[in-house]
């Protein structure tokens, strides 16, 4: 699921992210930056995992769920990008940015 943001808001990417309980992720495979979100205390898997592109006039996150560590090689994963679970969890992240805009 993609949510764009184009507001202006009162803290960089990194801290909204942190503030709606995302933490920053590096993969080790590739390298690449991304942030996530547990469901279960103390538990890896499930978690949400959003990636962020700067696009005209803001941001936008690219969010799935992964149920699982992936089990081929850790190339790939079979993430849910939508459904009831990743659509709650976009309202959840629309509501934190509005609430975080400026005026």
């Amino acid at each position: 699921m993609k949510l764009a943001f184009t507001d202006s808001y009162n803290k960089n990417i990194k801290e909204l992210l942190r503030q709606a309980g995302y933490h920053p992720f590096v993969d080790p495979n590739t390298r690449k930056q991304s942030y996530v979100r547990t469901l279960q205390g103390g538990s890896y898997y499930p978690r949400f995992h959003i990636y962020v592109e700067i696009i005209d006039g803001g941001f936008q996150v690219d969010l799935h769920l992964d149920q699982k560590k992936p089990s081929y090689g850790g190339k790939a994963h079979a993430g849910e990008y939508d459904g009831p679970v990743v659509e709650e969890e976009g309202g959840r992240i629309s509501r934190w940015m509005e609430y975080a805009r400026t005026a």
